[in-house]
């Protein structure tokens, strides 16, 4: 059994994170009392479908939210023993990059077409590292040859255009990890690499992470990629996480109604069969949500009082909990 996280394991520490937007509609609860927790050298998949928040829960973390509309509401983010969430804009911009880096699903996107790759990278670490100036560009090309970026002295002078897809994602993760940062994100960095380049990137990750005993989070819909690369899991599903666990554990024994479908939904080569498993309905408005379970209205193992109450959280094993009615004693 694995063992319980200790004070010294522990490196980010979320708890009842609320994340709110004013739309025209009402207040959206995007993110909705999440709570969870990150040890060192531990990786936590955050899965669900489109829309469910774990975008918004990773952007509330780095305070990245675009305000307005949105606003983190409550909760607290300690990140190393310290709340984040307290902190003024000016002390965040000295934690984002240098103790908590994040790697977006869209490369292209996230680096600036204007600057070279060098410039991009030695930006942070510029900012982060009280190093010598002219150590930077040395620090800088360590990075990248990290993240198997070869010819790096050519490389740094070139601009996103003039990389693959592939190479890229190579890039935004050497500035995720260029100041060697206690959490680094990864939200979706597979999407837009082909299957080849994709297990090459997750080594890369993996490797990343023990040499810098990083603590990260991985956010995807490929179930696959989450039995291969992480340690737990955490089911999202309308702001909420609805299930949270030992990866082994949670998909041999999912205990919420969600999480069950979501895994019956992953096509099976081993099964023949003619139409492939969808969950039925559609997940809820997050402006008005109902007072129950959200789930309920698309559960096939829906009872009366899951319209009534949202459930509180039980525990499965020592490393599995969910929310839902159906375990209650």
């Amino acid at each position: 059994m694995e063992k319980a996280p200790t004070r010294d394991d522990v490196v980010l520490d979320v708890v009842d994170l609320r994340t709110h937007f004013q739309t025209r509609w009402g207040t959206v609860k995007a993110v909705d009392g999440v709570s969870f927790d990150l040890r060192r050298g531990e990786t936590l998949g955050i899965v669900g479908e489109s829309g469910c928040g774990k975008s918004v829960t990773v952007l509330s973390l780095m305070r990245l939210v675009p305000s307005p509309p949105g606003r983190i509401v409550g909760g607290r983010v300690n990140l190393d023993g310290q709340d984040i969430l307290r902190l003024s804009d000016k002390e965040m911009d000295g934690v984002r990059g240098s103790k908590m880096g994040i790697i977006l699903q869209d490369p292209m996107t996230s680096l600036n077409p204007v600057f070279s790759i060098g410039e991009q990278v030695m930006e942070a670490i510029r900012i982060h590292q009280d190093i010598p100036k002219k150590s930077v560009l040395d620090r800088a090309l360590d990075v990248l040859r990290k993240v198997g970026i070869s010819a790096v002295g050519q490389r740094v002078k070139d601009y996103p255009h003039q990389m693959s897809g592939g190479m890229r994602q190579r890039i935004v993760g050497a500035i995720g990890i260029s100041c060697q940062p206690l959490v680094l994100i990864a939200d979706e960095p597979t999407t837009s690499l082909d299957v080849t380049i994709q297990a090459q990137y997750l080594r890369l990750l993996n490797d990343l992470q023990r040499e810098f005993d990083l603590g990260l989070i991985f956010i995807t819909h490929d179930f696959g990629i989450v039995a291969k690369t992480c340690d737990r899991v955490a089911v999202m599903y309308a702001g909420k996480i609805v299930e949270i666990g030992d990866v082994r554990d949670l998909f041999n024994n999912p205990a919420h109604p969600y999480t069950q479908a979501l895994l019956a939904s992953v096509p099976k080569m081993e099964e023949d069969v003619q139409r492939l498993y969808a969950i039925e309905g559609q997940p809820p408005t997050l402006h008005d949500l109902p007072p129950g379970c959200p789930f309920a209205p698309r559960c096939a193992q829906v009872m009366d009082r899951c319209y009534e109450e949202y459930p509180p959280q039980f525990r499965v094993s020592e490393t599995h909990a969910s929310n839902c009615w159906t375990l209650a004693p």
